[in-house]
C-alpha cells in the first residue's frame, strides 16, 4: 500500500430506497417510415411527417396532423428528432410558425441522419410543433427511401414535457 493510502471502512448498508413514484410526465413518440411516409422532397419551409404514433401518455402531447404536433400545457419540453437525408440540408424545430433559431441543426455532406437534441419553452397552450427545412433555405432535402438495407428505414419525434 502507498504512504497515503489508507484502508476504507467498509461501507454501511444502503438504507432502504422509497420506491420511485411514476415520473407523470407527458411524452409521445412519432414516427415515419420511408419510402411511404415521406414520398417528395421536403421544400424550404415545409414539414416532415412523422404519421405514426408511437408509444405516449395518452397526455398533453397529441397529434393535429402528419405533421404538427401540439403541445397543450404551456412548459419546458424535451425535444428529440432523427431524420435520415439524403443531401447535405438542415431541419428546424417550429413553435406555432415560428423557426426557433437555436434549433437549427444540419449536415455537410453524405448520406445520414441529422439529430437534434435540445429544450424548448412554450408560454402559451395548444403551443403547435412541427419539424421543418428552414424557411430561408434554398434546396429541398430528401428523407432517405432505404438505408442500408431491405426493410423501412425509421425518422423519429420524440417529446417529453420536462415541467
Amino acid at each position: 500500500m502507498g504512504k497515503h493510502c489508507h484502508p476504507r471502512p467498509p461501507h454501511p448498508p444502503h438504507p432502504p430506497y422509497p420506491p420511485i413514484p411514476p415520473l407523470g410526465r407527458d411524452f409521445a413518440t412519432f414516427v415515419a417510415l420511408m419510402p411511404s411516409d415521406n414520398p417528395s422532397p421536403i421544400a424550404p419551409g415545409g414539414a416532415v411527417a412523422f404519421p405514426i404514433d408511437g408509444p405516449s401518455s395518452n397526455g398533453g402531447i397529441s397529434r393535429l396532423s402528419a405533421s404538427s404536433f401540439n403541445l397543450e400545457c404551456p412548459g419546458s419540453y424535451l425535444v428529440l428528432f432523427q431524420v435520415p437525408v439524403t443531401e447535405a440540408g438542415q431541419l428546424v424545430i417550429a413553435l406555432n410558425g415560428v423557426e426557433a433559431a437555436y434549433t437549427v441543426v444540419g449536415r455537410a455532406q453524405g448520406n445520414t441522419q441529422i439529430v437534434e437534441m435540445t429544450i424548448v419553452n412554450t408560454f402559451t397552450k395548444n403551443t403547435v410543433l412541427t419539424v421543418r427545412n428552414p424557411a430561408g433555405n434554398v434546396g429541398s432535402i430528401t428523407v432517405t427511401p432505404n438505408a442500408g438495407g431491405a426493410q423501412p428505414v425509421s425518422a423519429q419525434l420524440n417529446i417529453i414535457r420536462l415541467r
